[in-house]
């Protein structure tokens, strides 16, 4: 399956273990971003996954162009130019202390890259299926741009289009995000997100839910599913349900519905989280997966949590796991033995 995702791909700089930021004095270097974590899960998966974006000509550019190849996704539709690449800073937290992110993305390439350049009619031609965040609206008006030339290029080209919402309160308010999210749902096929992100960013909130306080109430959501799907004609609206007793303790699941079936999948209990950056694109990763090869919406979500949760246990940014292991993990197989 040709995939395409659109989006930025930053330089992370993290602090070793847990320390604090004012008492490192190194960072630990990877690459990661809300659709290139994607890409890269699906190209784990077998999936012909394509990232598109905008980094400079230089060696930090060409550094995160590698480090998308070292995971098999084609970087044949990435611009070059600009001056710089998107930084975040990461300092991993522990227990009842927060994990923290300082952005330093002002100015990126793909912040100030413009349609023309890209061929989005090209980019789009034979894919199956085209995958969004809204980070990369979030990021910039170009980025907004971008992002509805490529859906508009994707309907005309008759590919599934997904979104996760994915709400980041440092680059927006939620009244700007309504503003641009709202007119981009017309496109959208599969709408995905948590709780937090459907209130921020479309203005729909399940009653009786509290992530912070890992109180959790699955009454609400197939009301507002339903709702969100009559407003914006979504085929499909899926949202993970993660419950944060602390930072590295959280339980794990997730809801989908087609407008016939409402569908919870099995739980899963994530203690210790050896870091959590990347669970919801790995979520999405997997959902893209599931739809696209499993029988039934079901099978589909149980892939998609099973993936995300083994996330929580790698380092970085990327979910480098193969379909085998998710597999694995989702027929009940979570024992965590040494497989010899």
């Amino acid at each position: 399956m040709k995939i395409i995702t659109l989006g930025e791909i930053m330089l992370r700089l993290s602090t070793p273990g847990n320390t604090r930021f004012v008492q490192s004095d190194s960072f630990d270097v990877v690459y990661g971003g809300g659709e290139a974590n994607v890409a890269v899960s699906l190209a784990n998966y077998g999936h012909d996954a394509y990232y598109v974006t905008k980094l400079p000509k230089h060696e930090i550019g060409q550094s995160a162009v590698n480090a998308l190849r070292r995971y098999g996704v084609h970087t044949d539709y990435i611009a070059r130019g600009g001056d710089r690449v998107g930084i975040y800073y990461l300092e991993t937290g522990a227990s009842m202390r927060a994990s923290k992110v300082i952005y330093d993305r002002a100015g990126s390439s793909i912040a100030e890259a413009s349609v023309d350049d890209f061929d989005f009619d090209k980019i789009m031609e034979g894919a199956d299926w085209f995958h969004w965040s809204g980070i990369t609206p979030a990021i910039s008006a170009n980025g907004a741009a971008l992002t509805k030339a490529a859906c508009i290029a994707a309907k005309k080209h008759g590919v599934t289009v997904s979104c996760d919402l994915n709400y980041r309160k440092k680059l927006w308010t939620p009244a700007e995000a309504q503003a641009v999210m709202k007119d981009l749902m017309q496109y959208v096929d599969v709408c995905i997100g948590n709780e937090e992100d459907a209130e921020l960013c479309l203005g729909f909130k399940p009653e009786g839910t509290d992530v912070s306080s890992g109180k959790l109430d699955l009454n609400g959501y197939k009301t507002i599913f339903e709702q969100m799907r009559v407003q914006f004609g979504f085929k499909t609206v899926c949202t993970t349900l993660r419950e944060s007793f602390s930072a590295t303790h959280n339980g794990w699941s997730a809801l989908i519905y087609d407008g016939e079936e409402f569908y919870q999948s099995k739980r899963y209990e994530i203690n210790p989280i050896i870091d959590r950056v990347g669970g919801g694109d790995s979520f999405s990763g997997g959902l893209i997966h599931g739809l696209l090869t499993k029988k039934t919406q079901g099978e589909a979500l149980e892939f998609a949590v099973a993936a995300s949760a083994l996330k929580h246990t790698i380092n970085g940014d990327f979910n480098l796991v193969s379909a085998e292991e998710v597999e694995a993990l989702a027929g009940g197989d979570g024992s965590g033995r040494v497989q010899r």
